[in-house]
């Protein structure tokens, strides 16, 4: 008897998670079938991807997209629809199993929060999600009984180590961190370096705005509050370590001192397959981890101080309410800021930091306390980052 297949939506297709969760698919089509194909601006990619994968549904955020996008797509079944609100709708489709939330930061809360709702399983690559609102959507994913699948390497690490210890409570989350380009430098080396230093990550191939928060520690910081509540744990419960080789992806001790760890060459390809899968493991043809290439493995503490985003994460953790919204706000327009040479290194920290202690705290959020804390804190960020007075220095207050 022939398996059902797995009808996968992909929000984000054409990013680098979106693309490699694709490459899965194609390698195990008889497991998995696209429905549903989404991206920002992309129009090109996901004509391309749609031709190839024929999904029931093809979705351009961007509306003076859309019109290439369904002219391309005419000649097949694909319906092609537009904008923000048709991802929120279509997600919700009764022949849907499994989202993949690949979008890039705030913008994948609302579809994340849709499919929820509607019952499906989320392969979480949006850490944002968890980020922002982490107790609204993990609430909501024990309401409707949804599991929540992590596609970081670093949480699919985690959750890894936890299979079949539903009995034994975890002591600390040991969190991997690579260091990024920048591991070991000084404030005053970080003060001159350029975007192209910052994209040219040791380790990791991935998109533009992670590779950012890698480089800034922002990206751990990230991981430290998405662990909280995927988990169940608290901030002093979780510890980041960096690991250069980042073989070790990350690891979890238990009560008895034991530890476990989730070991493999850096390929997203593997923790995606896993979540699309689980909790079955299915075979792969991915390069295999060979001891004897890394005869060193090696562990070092971060320095928050040079690398203040990791500090602010922590905090923004400790404090709740809508504090951690803020922070990701703050530092979705840093980053861009950043890329766009408008702010130097060292003034993403700045930004985040004057929005953290000028934004309105909110101790206990609801999703539009979260929608208006992120609307606010993207127009103060953007007039604080005017304010800079030459790129790189400090913020006028």
């Amino acid at each position: 008897m022939t398996a059902i297949k797995k009808n996968i939506a992909i929000l984000g297709s054409t990013g680098s998670v979106g693309t490699q969760t694709l490459d899965v698919i194609r390698e195990n089509g008889d497991l998995f079938r696209v429905f549903l194909l989404t991206a920002q601006s992309s129009a090109d990619l996901l004509i391309e991807q749609s031709l190839e994968f024929d999904p029931a549904y093809a979705v351009i955020c961007d509306p003076s997209k859309y019109n290439y996008v369904k002219e391309s797509l005419a000649g097949t079944l694909v319906k092609v629809l537009s904008g923000i609100e048709a991802i929120i709708e279509t997600v919700t489709h009764p022949e849907i199993h499994m989202v993949v939330t690949a979008m890039v930061g705030f913008a994948g809360l609302e579809p994340t929060i849709a499919a929820i709702k509607a019952g499906k399983d989320i392969a979480l690559a949006n850490k944002e999600t968890l980020v922002v609102a982490g107790e609204l959507v993990t609430g909501l994913a024990q309401k409707h009984n949804v599991k929540i699948l992590p596609v970081d390497s670093e949480h699919s690490a985690i959750f890894q180590c936890l299979v079949g210890e539903d009995l034994n409570a975890i002591e600390k989350i040991i969190l991997t961190a690579s260091g990024g380009p920048f591991r070991g430098r000084t404030p005053g080396f970080l003060a001159n370096v350029t975007r192209e230093d910052a994209l040219k990550h040791p380790n990791w191939v991935m998109g533009a705005k992670i590779t950012i928060d890698s480089a800034t520690l922002m990206n751990k910081g990230f991981e430290v509050m998405e662990a909280k509540w995927l988990f169940n744990v608290d901030a002093d419960q979780v510890e980041v370590i960096i690991h250069p080789q980042s073989i070790i992806h990350s690891m979890v001790q238990f009560r008895d001192g034991s530890i476990k760890a989730q070991m493999g060459l850096p390929d997203m390809k593997l923790p995606i397959q896993y979540a699309l899968s689980h909790p079955a493991r299915i075979e792969s043809n991915f390069k295999r981890l060979n001891f004897v290439n890394y005869p060193e493995l090696t562990f070092e503490k971060p320095d928050p101080e040079t690398f203040r985003n990791l500090a602010l994460a922590f905090s923004a953790l400790k404090t709740g309410g809508n504090m951690a919204c803020i922070v990701n706000a703050a530092n979705e327009i840093a980053v861009a800021g950043f890329l766009n040479d408008e702010l130097g290194f060292l003034g993403m920290s700045e930004v985040i930091e004057q929005c953290m202690q000028q934004i309105a705290f909110v101790e206990r959020p609801v999703l539009d306390d979260y929608l208006n804390t992120d609307k606010e804190t993207r127009i103060f960020a953007k007039n604080l980052i005017k304010k800079m007075p030459s790129k790189g220095a400090t913020v006028l207050t």
